[in-house]
Formats: C-alpha cells, sequence, structure tokens
C-alpha cells in the first residue's frame, strides 16, 4: 500500500516549484494546498449566492445553496474515502486503479459546482441555449466543463511569479474533477459517445439530436489541461472512465442531492405527506397490473397515481439493466415509504425542536447508510464507475431522486418562477453582449468583462491554428468576423455564470435603467 502519492499526480502545470511549496500555500501537502486553494477562491464564496433548487429568499427559511450543498458532498466524499481505506482489499483496489487520497476527494467534493451559473439547472439549461444558438459555440455551455474551465484557466491564485491562469491544482485533484472526461464532440477520438454501450451521460438527449454529449466535463479551450491531468493515470483507468476519486466525488454528490433537497422541501411545506404517500402506496398495491400497460397507455395516464413510479422502473431497466432490480426496486419504494413518507412527512414541519430533530435523524441515518453501500469495483460496468453504490442502495437513490423530481422539480409554480429567470438571463447576455461591442464604452467596460474577452480571443485564435477541427468539428472555416463573435459568447457567459443570483437580477437592473443605485455598488 502507498505511502507517498506518485509524482505524476501530485504534478501541477505551472508552479515554478513543480512539486514544492509555492509561498502562498500555507499546508506542505500539495493535496491539501489545494483544497486551501478552492476554499479561498472567490468563486466558491460566491456560491453561498447561488440556488440549488429554488432561491432562499423565496422561502423564508435557510435552505440549501451551492454553497453548503458543495460542503456536504466534500465531507460525504471524505466519509467514503475514510471507510474504504480503512478495508484492505478496497484499499489496495484502489491503489491500483491510482489512488485514492482524502484530501483529494475532499478537495473535488469542494471544487465540483464552481460552475453552476445563477439559478442552478434552469441558468445552466439557458446559458447552454444561448452559447450553442446566438454565439455559435459548438461545445455551449455545462456546469461541470465550466467548473474545469474555472480551476484551469479563470480563477486566479496568488503566486507572486506564477501567471495567473487557473489555481494549477495538482493532476490529482483536476482529473478528480472530470466526471464525464470527454468534451461535447470529438475529443477524445474515438469519442466515448460511440461506445456499443456509451458511459453514463456521453448519449446525446434524446430531445437534442445532432448536439453531441448531454453531460461533458471539458471545453474544447481546456483540452490541453484535461489530457495533462489524465496522463497521470494512462493504463490505470480506462480513457471515458473517472478516476477512483472522481469516482468517489460523483457518487458522494449523489448522496447529497438525494438527501438534502428533500430536507429543504420538507421544511418548506412543498413535499406533502399525501401526495408523496399515493404515488407510492398505488404503486406497490397495483405493481403486477401498471406493469401489464402498454408504453402509450401508460404515457396518457401518467397523471394518475403510480404511472409515474412505473416509468422510472421501465427506464432504470433500459438505461441500466446491469444493476436493475424488480425485487430491489419494490424494497426501495417500501424503504422510501416508511422512512420518508411515514416518519418525516406525516407530521408537517413546524420548526420546533422535535421537528428540526426528525429531520436531522433523517438526514443522518440516510447518508450514514448510503456511505455504508458504497464499494470498489475493479472492473466496473461503463455505466459505473469504479467507486459505486451497491444495488439496494442505488435502487433507494433513484427512488429519492423519483420523488424530488416528481413532486418538486415538475410543480408549475416552480416552473413559472423559472421561465422568469429564463427571461432575465436572457436579456442579461444581450444588455451585457451590446455593451461589449459598443467600441465608444470600451474604456468604461468592466475590466473583468474585458479580460475574459482578451482571453477567449487568444484562445479560439489559438485553437484556429493549431487544432481547427476542436474548433469547428464539421470542417467549416472560421472567419475573423465569427471568431470575434465565439470569443464575444465565451465572455459573456464567463462573466453572467460567476455571478450569484442576486448579483444577476441587480445587474440587469440596472443596465435597464431600472434602479437608482450606483453601478459600483452591483460589485461586477
Amino acid at each position: 500500500m502507498r505511502t507517498d502519492p506518485p509524482v505524476e499526480r501530485t504534478s501541477r502545470r505551472s508552479d515554478p516549484l513543480r512539486n514544492g511549496r509555492p509561498a502562498s500555500d500555507l499546508a506542505t501537502s500539495p493535496f491539501r494546498a489545494d483544497r486551501d486553494r478552492v476554499s479561498s477562491s472567490a468563486f466558491f464564496a460566491r456560491l453561498g449566492g447561488v440556488t440549488q433548487v429554488v432561491s432562499p429568499s423565496g422561502s423564508g427559511m435557510l435552505l440549501h445553496n451551492r454553497l453548503t450543498h458543495s460542503l456536504k458532498v466534500a465531507q460525504v466524499a471524505r466519509a467514503i474515502g475514510e471507510r474504504l481505506r480503512a478495508e484492505p482489499d478496497a484499499a489496495a483496489a484502489m491503489d491500483e486503479l491510482g489512488g485514492c487520497d482524502l484530501d483529494v476527494v475532499e478537495a473535488a467534493g469542494l471544487a465540483h459546482d464552481l460552475g453552476h451559473p445563477p439559478f442552478g439547472h434552469l441558468g445552466e439549461t439557458v446559458l447552454d441555449r444561448i452559447a450553442r444558438v446566438d454565439y455559435g459555440l459548438r461545445d455551449g455551455f455545462e456546469g461541470n466543463a465550466q467548473s474545469f474551465r474555472i480551476v484551469s484557466s479563470i480563477d486566479v491564485r496568488g503566486d507572486p511569479g506564477g501567471s495567473g491562469d487557473g489555481l494549477d491544482l495538482t493532476a490529482a485533484v483536476r482529473a478528480a474533477l472530470l466526471k464525464y472526461p470527454w468534451t461535447r464532440l470529438h475529443r477524445p477520438s474515438p469519442h466515448p459517445r460511440d461506445l456499443r454501450v456509451p458511459p453514463r451521460g456521453a448519449s446525446e438527449p434524446d430531445e437534442a439530436p445532432g448536439t453531441g454529449s448531454a453531460k461533458f466535463s471539458c471545453y474544447v479551450t481546456e483540452l490541453d489541461d484535461m489530457r495533462d491531468c489524465r496522463s497521470a493515470f494512462r493504463g490505470l483507468v480506462e480513457s471515458w472512465q473517472q478516476t477512483v476519486e472522481a469516482s468517489v466525488m460523483d457518487t458522494a454528490d449523489d448522496i447529497a442531492y438525494a438527501i438534502h433537497d428533500l430536507e429543504d422541501f420538507h421544511r418548506v411545506g412543498i413535499l406533502q405527506h399525501t401526495t408523496v404517500s399515493n404515488e407510492l402506496v398505488e404503486w406497490l398495491a397495483h405493481q403486477v397490473q401498471l406493469a401489464a400497460l402498454g408504453d402509450a397507455e401508460l404515457a396518457r395516464t401518467e397523471h394518475l397515481a403510480g404511472r409515474s413510479l412505473e416509468r422510472l422502473r421501465r427506464r432504470l431497466h433500459a438505461k441500466d439493466s446491469w444493476i436493475a432490480s424488480d425485487e430491489a426496486f419494490t424494497q426501495a419504494v417500501r424503504k422510501v415509504l416508511d422512512e420518508l413518507v411515514t416518519k418525516l412527512l406525516r407530521a408537517p414541519f413546524d420548526r420546533s425542536k422535535q421537528a428540526e430533530q426528525a429531520v436531522a435523524v433523517f438526514s443522518g441515518e440516510w447518508t450514514r447508510r448510503l456511505v455504508e453501500g458504497v464499494r470498489v469495483e475493479r472492473r466496473p460496468t461503463v455505466r459505473s464507475g469504479h467507486v459505486s453504490l451497491g444495488p439496494e442502495q442505488w435502487h433507494e437513490v433513484q427512488v429519492l431522486k423519483f420523488v424530488h423530481r416528481r413532486f418538486v422539480l415538475q410543480r408549475p409554480d416552480l416552473a413559472l418562477h423559472q421561465r422568469g429567470q429564463d427571461r432575465l438571463l436572457t436579456k442579461l447576455v444581450t444588455a451585457l453582449d451590446s455593451w461589449l461591442i459598443d467600441r465608444s464604452e470600451a474604456a468604461r467596460l468592466p475590466h473583468r468583462l474585458r479580460d475574459l474577452f482578451d482571453r477567449a480571443r487568444e484562445e479560439f485564435g489559438r485553437l484556429r491554428s493549431t487544432d481547427p477541427v476542436a474548433l469547428a468539428p464539421d470542417g467549416d472555416e472560421i472567419s475573423g468576423e465569427d471568431l470575434e463573435r465565439r470569443a464575444r459568447g465565451r465572455a459573456v457567459i464567463d462573466f453572467v455564470a460567476s455571478l450569484t443570483d442576486d448579483q444577476a437580477a441587480s445587474l440587469l437592473e440596472a443596465l435597464s435603467g431600472r434602479t437608482t443605485r450606483l453601478f459600483s455598488e452591483i460589485s461586477i
């Protein structure tokens, strides 16, 4: 068993000391220094103002935001790592696959959501559409790829002799951020999307054919950085497979997401005992009859209790037949009915000590149960990582996520709220782009926006010279005008993605002339 990490895992890209200790780092361990670099980042601090699902200001209560979610992912990731390191067989397997350092998984947990834009996943969808449709950016926008771009390129650190580009993290931590170690379209080649059974996230979304992989962790502008950090794991894991540490972080993210969002919506009274119970009880009572329904009939009657859960069961078999089990699914539904619905949701949350204790017990017991169900696989299926939940816990997480999706994300009132956020972000991008192309205002642009535009223009210009296919996979020649448009798009979207929810709303108010506050008060 290793005591010191291999040099390749600790290598950085631009520190003059390479494997030494830069003056700005307080920690002697390179991985602990990475954790400190992430937690000290302004991009990390701003996550406190970024929506997890709904804005805390609209609920009147303290809910999870991207910062508290990231802290919990880091906490769970470290707990998973500690448990697996304590098992000799699991520890040996992880060492054979490249290693699992506790500071690495914690740093990755802290950094994994750095790229999430204002308004959470809704903001991600809006910025992706604008990037592809309005600016011709084939990469579009993706929160995972934006996180990797932040640590690799657009964040800064405090070393006087450094380049100022990115946090210059070790190869191990950068690789641990790559949940989906490929670009949207054609890198690496052959692309994982073209495998007989594509990895999770690599396939194109059904509703957007021709747009490339649904999930990816790297834009073409950071290709060299992805290749650099992944080179430390060449021959240890497949080119399309997560590193062990990325797999630990990804599993921790699943656990935190499945549990803590349900806590929030119980607190604000959105998760109602009757409606959730009715869905689960009806499916359990009529699962044989529901299984006999045709797909068309099931879709037509989805508004009836039990139908949505049956559609989930079928989807799991279609996408993850390697692990999907009707027996395990039934047991998971019963477990969630007992632990979430009967014990937690039965009594409305009234802010009393008893209510708070019930939430804490639910969260603690489920987190511990899921962490204890994590295992290491030397040769996992393409659809899984080297570290994953056992079958029983995997099905339970799917059912917990279903409850969140069906009874929170699909609510009409949330859709109404999000349509307004969509319009806000769209107008903000348009207003900032108009400002950027106004030559008479060049001297008064926000310095950050100007810096991002200069960087994007340099990046795209370099790609046009060295790897034009990465920039234009269809082989079209990139004109100077088109390159300028793409650079504007990437800069404006980088800028908007780095705002908090409130900053985005306040900035649009200022640009629209609807506020009397001084521009400097918006802090951009």
